[in-house]
C-alpha cells in the first residue's frame, strides 16, 4: 500500500514539495500582479520571446491560413513589416484575420472535427502570447489536469486513472463534453482569463482572437461562440475554462483525471456516480454553461472504458490495455497504406508501415496485457502477403515467385492455381512459409510485440 501511495503521488505531483511550489508561485505571480497590469503586452512583444515563437511557429509548419501565406514566407513578412504590427499590438489596434475553416474526420469515425486555421502570422501571435500567460496561469491548474500543460502527458494521466481504480474506487463517471470547442461561452471564459490578466489591450487582443470570423468556402461567418481548434492559444485558454470544473471537483474530495475536455471521475459505487453526473452537469451548464452529451457520458466500469485510447482489466490490480476502438483505427490506417502499396514496392509499403508503428506503440507502451501485439503482427503479416499475392498477379509468376522463396515446385504449381482469393492464399500455409516472419523483418517490418518489449526494458 504504501508502495502503491508513493507512485500516486510521483504520478499526481502530490507532493509537499510540489505544493510548496504551487504556493511560492502563487505568492509571486499575486505579489507581481501590479506590474502585470500594464507590463504584459509589452513581455509579449519582447524579442527573446518572439524570437522563441518564431521558432516554434515553424518548427511546427502547418498549414497556410486564409491568406494563403506558409511558414517559409512569415520570417521575410516580420522583417519588413514587424515594426507596425508591434505598434498595433502595444495600442490595441491590432486585428487578427479570420480562421480557415478545415474538417477532418474524428478518430473515432464518429463524424467529422472542425478544425480553425489561423494565418501563419496570428499563429506568431498567438504563441507568443501563449509563452506569456502559461507562466501565470499553469503553476494554478490542478494536479490532476494532464492535458497541454509544460511537463504533462497522456500517460501521466492513464497511469494516475489506473492508481484510483487499484485504490478501490471501481466506478467512472465518464463526463463527455458536447461540441466543446464550439461552444465555450466568450464572456464567461474571459471573466476567468481576466482575473489573472488585467491588461486590458491583451485581454481585448484576446477576445479578438475568439471573435474573428470563421472562413467558410470563401464567406466569411461571425463567430459568437467557440474558441478555433488549431490555434496555439486554444488549448491554454480551455484549461482556463475547465480550471473551474477541477477546483470544484477537488473542493467535493473527488478522485479524478482531465485531459483536455475528456474528465473521468472515480467513485466507489454507482450509485455515488449517478449523484455525482447529476450534480457536475448542472455545475457545467450553470456555471460553465458548456453542454455534456449524455449519449457518450456514463457511470460504468473503468474496463468498460477508454480513456486516451486506453482500457484496463478487472483485477484487483487492473492492468492497462489498449482499447478495442484504438485497435481497429490502427488497422484503418493500415489498410489504407495496403490499398496503396498494390503498385509499390514491398519495401517502401514496409518503411510507411514502420513511420505508423512505431509511433502507436510509442503510444501504448504502458500496455500491460500484450496479446493485441501478438494478434496485430500477425493480421499486419497476413495484409502484407496478401500485397505480394496480388501484386503477382498470374499463376505462373506466382509459382517462381514461391520457388524462389524455398517452396519445392509442385507445392508451388499446386499453390499458385488454387484458384482461391488473395486473402486466403495470404493465410495459407504456402504463403506462411514463404513469407516468414523473419524474411519481412529483414525487409524492415517492425514487430509490434519486439518493439513493445524493447520499450519495457528502457522504461
Amino acid at each position: 500500500m504504501t508502495e502503491m501511495s508513493e507512485d500516486y503521488r510521483r504520478v499526481t505531483g502530490r507532493t509537499r514539495e510540489s505544493k510548496d511550489r504551487e504556493r511560492q508561485t502563487l505568492v509571486a505571480t499575486e505579489g507581481n500582479n501590479s506590474s502585470k497590469v500594464s507590463d504584459v503586452m509589452q513581455e509579449v512583444v519582447r524579442r527573446e520571446n518572439l524570437k522563441q515563437a518564431l521558432k516554434r511557429v515553424c518548427a511546427n509548419k502547418g498549414t497556410a491560413g486564409v491568406d494563403g501565406m506558409n511558414v517559409e514566407a512569415l520570417t521575410p513578412y516580420l522583417k519588413e513589416h514587424w515594426p507596425a504590427i508591434r505598434e498595433e499590438l502595444l495600442e490595441g489596434t491590432y486585428m487578427p484575420q479570420p480562421v480557415l475553416r478545415v474538417e477532418i474526420p474524428k478518430q473515432d469515425g464518429g463524424g467529422i472535427r472542425a478544425l480553425g486555421i489561423p494565418t501563419v502570422l496570428d499563429r506568431f501571435v498567438q504563441q507568443a502570447i501563449l509563452q506569456v500567460l502559461t507562466p501565470i496561469f499553469d503553476p494554478l491548474f490542478s494536479e490532476h489536469s494532464y492535458g497541454f500543460r509544460p511537463g504533462r502527458s497522456c500517460h501521466q494521466a492513464v497511469k494516475a486513472a489506473r492508481m484510483h481504480v487499484e485504490a478501490g474506487y471501481r466506478y467512472v463517471v465518464d463526463m463527455d463534453l458536447e461540441k466543446f470547442f464550439d461552444r465555450v461561452n466568450h464572456d464567461v471564459l474571459m471573466a476567468r482569463v481576466a482575473r489573472r490578466v488585467k491588461d486590458k489591450k491583451l485581454l481585448l487582443l484576446i477576445r479578438r482572437y475568439l471573435n474573428s470570423g470563421v472562413m467558410i468556402e470563401g464567406v466569411e461567418q461571425v463567430r459568437t461562440e467557440g474558441t478555433p481548434q488549431g490555434g496555439p492559444l486554444s488549448p491554454l485558454l480551455s484549461n482556463i475554462l475547465l480550471d473551474d470544473l477541477d477546483k470544484e471537483l477537488q473542493s467535493r474530495g473527488h478522485r479524478f483525471c482531465r485531459y483536455a475536455d475528456d474528465c473521468n471521475i472515480y467513485v466507489k459505487s454507482e450509485a455515488a456516480g449517478a449523484r455525482v453526473k447529476r450534480s457536475i452537469t448542472r455545475f457545467l451548464i450553470k456555471r460553465l454553461r458548456l453542454k455534456v452529451n449524455e449519449e457518450k457520458s456514463a457511470v460504468d466500469r473503468p474496463w468498460n472504458r477508454t480513456f486516451l485510447g486506453y482500457t484496463m482489466t478487472l483485477h484487483r490490480e487492473p492492468k492497462l490495455k489498449v482499447s478495442p476502438k484504438a485497435v481497429e483505427r490502427l488497422k484503418k490506417r493500415v489498410r489504407e497504406i495496403m490499398r496503396k502499396g498494390r503498385g509499390r514496392r514491398l519495401v517502401d509499403v514496409i518503411g510507411e508501415l514502420t513511420l505508423l508503428l512505431r509511433g502507436w506503440i510509442n503510444y501504448f507502451r504502458l500496455s500491460q496485457v500484450k496479446a493485441a501485439f501478438e494478434e496485430l503482427d500477425g493480421w499486419i503479416r497476413r495484409k502484407l502477403r496478401c500485397v505480394l499475392w496480388v501484386q503477382w498477379k498470374r499463376p505462373k509468376t506466382r509459382a517462381e515467385k514461391l520457388r524462389k522463396l524455398g517452396i519445392d515446385k509442385v507445392r508451388a504449381l499446386t499453390s499458385a492455381n488454387n484458384g482461391r482469393g488473395s486473402w486466403w492464399n495470404a493465410g495459407a500455409s504456402h504463403m506462411n512459409a514463404a513469407i516468414t516472419a523473419n524474411w519481412l523483418s529483414r525487409q524492415g517490418l517492425v514487430s509490434l510485440l519486439a518493439e513493445h518489449r524493447r520499450l519495457e526494458r528502457l522504461i
